[in-house]
């Protein structure tokens, strides 16, 4: 059980940076071992994760400084319910693309994911072959079946993808300059957002 975020915010005000450390405080419910943040800036994503609950995370960051040049706010986040260690804590992320991903991708051993996969990894987060796949160009709700997903991305070009299939749930709200998803509704209605729907983003 961990938590997700997808987050873009055209022209944040004061009031919806205090809504960005809202949903990260009230995602909290879904795990307090690790939080990470992904945001697109200066062209690249930025990745900042540590293994401290969201509260003590929010409160050591900027949030002004996740904003793009543009004005804009696009980011990805992710609380952690740890199963084993910390050492591979989410966002998975390179320069150009991130994923915030709950659920189970493979339960087998890390060293036999490039022959069941046919992906090299550098973690033995099974998230990570989320982030490989879509690298490749392939579908991850096509290639990994049996799994769970919900799964939030953002890469380089400002782009925010939000998928999951029926095994994990993932709800979103979006305003005249929001669009938020959130592992639960209770994260949104929580953070004071009153528009809570279940996606139905099935392939």
């Amino acid at each position: 059980m961990c938590g997700v975020l997808g987050i873009v915010i055209k022209k944040p005000s004061e009031q919806e940076f205090n809504l960005v450390r809202q949903l990260f405080i009230q995602s909290m419910i879904r795990g307090k071992h690790a939080t990470g943040v992904s945001y697109v800036k200066d062209n690249k994503i930025h990745t900042i994760k540590e293994p401290i609950d969201a509260v003590s995370f929010i409160a050591k960051q900027d949030i002004t400084s996740w904003v793009n040049e543009d004005g804009n706010l696009y980011c990805i986040g992710h609380v952690r319910y740890s199963t084993s260690d910390l050492a591979y804590n989410q966002p998975m992320a390179t320069d150009d693309l991130s994923i915030v991903h709950n659920g189970v991708i493979s339960q087998e051993p890390p060293e036999t994911w490039k022959e069941t996969y046919g992906y090299d990894t550098i973690t033995k987060n099974d998230s990570e072959l989320i982030l490989r796949c879509l690298e490749s160009g392939e579908v991850p709700l096509h290639k990994f079946q049996p799994a769970s997903m919900s799964v939030c991305t953002i890469d380089k070009d400002k782009v925010l993808t939000a998928f999951r299939n029926e095994a994990r749930p993932l709800y979103y709200a979006y305003g005249h300059n929001i669009v938020i998803f959130a592992s639960t509704a209770d994260i949104l209605k929580r953070s004071g957002l009153d528009l809570q729907f279940p996606t139905n983003m099935y392939e």
